[in-house]
């Protein structure tokens, strides 16, 4: 799991959206900003965390939040998995695992009796000034959007 902790600041970063836009840390200064990671764009928990997110986009807007998602996806997946459940935020195409590596969020995971290497579920909520304030490490991917809204 991470070794990122809240009060921290947040790891800087710089990748592309499904689209080839840049993003990074600095472009974020000024506004409270979510970036939550994921496994895999078109999977059941996946989906139910990102259509979670999509439901209470306005909101978050509202509380003055951008929100990024991350996987190891292409940006061809995300394009797919943005369009097929109408997602109103950008995913950041991470294949080379610089981003989730910088978050520490890549490592052992157990499913049915196999162990493998993965990306954590993880959401963190960092502020205006890039401090980290929250860090969700089990997510409630059906209510998500409603678990960092209640922070």
């Amino acid at each position: 799991m991470t070794h990122i902790e809240v009060g921290q600041h947040a790891p800087e970063f710089e990748a592309i959206d499904q689209t080839g836009k840049m993003h990074n840390l600095k472009m974020y200064t000024g506004k409270k900003l979510i970036v939550y990671f994921y496994p895999k764009d078109n999977t059941p928990a996946c989906i139910n965390q990102a259509c979670s997110l999509r439901d209470n986009y306005s909101a978050l807007l509202k509380e003055g939040y951008a929100l990024l998602g991350v996987s190891m996806d292409s940006a061809k997946s995300h394009e797919r998995f943005i369009a097929k459940n109408s997602l109103p935020f950008p995913l950041i195409v991470d294949e080379d695992r610089k981003v989730i590596d910088a978050f520490d969020v890549w490592g052992e995971k157990k499913f049915m009796g196999r162990i493998y290497d993965g990306i954590h579920r993880t959401t963190f909520v960092i502020d205006e000034t890039g401090i980290v304030r929250h860090i969700i490490t089990k997510p409630k991917t059906k209510v998500h959007g409603e678990e960092i809204l209640a922070l």
